[in-house]
């Protein structure tokens, strides 16, 4: 099961430099959307933006903004971060589909159960001479 505070996140959504309003317009149409909070971020062209799993991904948002005409960064290490969030945004969204089993809570009794279906001791229908032999 999930912790509902693991699908909390702040992640920064980093600018090219070029052209020079759009963290200005970004900002604005971020803000707009409901359950996420944006404000500008610590390192330059930045934006920090908190959301929850459930309503956004890091990669949904950043393809939102670059069908709307935004340019991200592209340099490597932006792009080997991103491609590592959006990894474990995506696979940590798929285990929240994913229905928890029974089995954890009553775990003897399942196994219990399958020992009864095997054969063995007075339920084994092979004849003794072949049980013992060497």
């Amino acid at each position: 099961m999930i912790n509902p505070f693991e699908l909390d996140k702040q992640r920064d959504i980093v600018f090219s430099t070029e052209p020079p309003d759009q963290l200005e317009r970004a900002l604005v149409l971020l803000a707009g959307l409901p359950n996420c909070k944006v404000e500008l971020g610590s390192i330059p062209n930045s934006l920090r933006v908190s959301y929850n799993l459930r309503d956004y991904t890091l990669e949904g948002l950043e393809t939102a903004l670059t069908e709307q005409g935004f340019e991200l960064d592209h340099g490597m290490l932006h792009g080997i971060g991103r491609k590592v969030i959006y990894y474990c945004e995506d696979t940590t969204c798929h285990n929240m589909d994913i229905p928890t089993h029974p089995t954890k809570k009553n775990e003897r009794e399942v196994f219990v159960h399958a020992y009864d279906h095997k054969p063995h001791g007075d339920h084994d229908d092979t004849p003794p001479e072949l049980r013992d032999y060497r």
